[in-house]
């Protein structure tokens, strides 16, 4: 199975990601569980947080240079919006 692309992100929470991908569907993804790894303890800071975006092609979604999350990780372990 092919992977869908992310298309958009939003920021609805202190953690929690909304993700719309390529074929419609919506995830919630929450990140506190990364936030004990190095790479992502600056997304405590609720406005870094709030700066998401979706990478070039859809293929994750990114704060800055150092840190992002890819589509397979938010697809496969996003809850589905019903």
């Amino acid at each position: 199975m092919n992977t869908p692309k992310v298309k958009s992100v939003q920021a609805i929470d202190s953690h929690i990601l909304l993700v719309e991908f390529d074929n419609q569907q919506k995830r919630q993804y929450d990140v506190s569980p990364l936030l004990s790894k190095a790479m992502f303890l600056p997304l405590k800071n609720v406005a870094l947080f709030k700066s998401v975006k979706v990478d070039t092609g859809g293929y994750a979604v990114v704060w800055n240079e150092d840190i992002d999350i890819s589509e397979y990780e938010l697809w496969c372990n996003g809850q589905p919006l019903v």
